[in-house]
């Protein structure tokens, strides 16, 4: 500060010792001299090497999943990752004005189910339509479907797995609750309405380009795709369906969620239930 002040007054034509200045404000002379150094930051490497093996891994681990992974503290993680430049990019988002709608809020399982699919390519077999149903309040995946057929059969295949998975047998579920998709031909096709209305779901489906409403099983699907499809060059339908079950066990089992206060869905539903 004595320095920038002795330079403004020189600049003004006015010559102005450190020593004077000094007295004047009535600071230490040994100040005006002095340049604090900071020393570059410490790492111990008991935490940066497998923080360091895990995101070679699995480039796409956020901080807070390593974290929840290693069980080291997330304030500890998120440090290394800025000092070594780890952090994930975050994808840019523009102004997207949506319409806004009721919100809906499920707080235990089997309150309210998501769906959607999407497209994984098999190699030799060409696309294939991957369908996924998740139950929203605990984050869990229990039904999925690979098929070559994007019609009504591959996502009813995949809803009738999730109720063998939660309820053990085909039929009516014991209370009725919500099944959330998009208005897509599939979801609003007879044969997948029947379906879902005989085993007593009630579809709800979200407003049109408006996709943030199903949100949930939305970022199911990019988490799915940056850490499984898109680091695998599947040969066939039957490498990709079983490198997807690998990667869904993982999900539903090991990977902690922010939302679940760093649970994984299993863990979250088996509390829950």
């Amino acid at each position: 500060m004595i320095e920038a002040i002795r330079q403004g007054l020189k600049e003004d034509g006015f010559e102005v010792s450190i020593s004077k200045l000094c007295r004047w404000f009535e600071r230490p002379r040994r100040t005006a001299y002095c340049s604090p150094r900071k020393s570059p930051p410490k790492v111990q490497e008991r935490f940066a090497e497998p923080i360091k093996a895990l995101i070679e891994q699995e480039p796409s681990f956020g901080y807070r999943t390593v974290a929840g992974l290693l069980g080291f503290n997330r304030n500890t993680v998120q440090r290394i990752f800025q000092i070594h430049g780890w952090q994930v990019k975050k994808r840019s988002v523009g102004h997207r004005p949506r319409v806004e709608a009721m919100p809906s809020r499920a707080n235990a399982p089997n309150q309210r189910w998501s769906t959607d699919r999407c497209r994984v390519w098999a190699g030799r077999d060409g696309w294939a339509t991957l369908a996924l149903v998740m139950d929203c309040p605990t984050r869990e995946l229990p039904g999925w479907h690979l098929s070559r057929s994007g019609r009504a059969a591959t996502a009813g295949a995949a809803l009738e797995q999730a109720l063998i998975a939660r309820f053990g047998t085909l039929g009516r579920v014991p209370t009725p609750f919500l099944l959330r998709s998009d208005n897509g031909l599939v979801f609003t096709s007879r044969k997948y309405t029947a379906l879902a209305r005989s085993y007593g779901l009630r579809q709800e489906f979200i407003t049109p380009h408006c996709p943030q409403q199903n949100g949930m099983v939305e970022r199911l699907i990019r988490s799915l795709k940056e850490q499984c499809v898109h680091r695998h060059r599947f040969e066939t339908l039957q490498q990709a369906s079983r490198v997807l079950s690998d990667w869904i066990a993982f999900y539903n089992t090991r990977h902690p969620h922010q939302a679940l206060k760093m649970k994984t869905p299993a863990a979250a539903f088996a509390l829950a239930a």
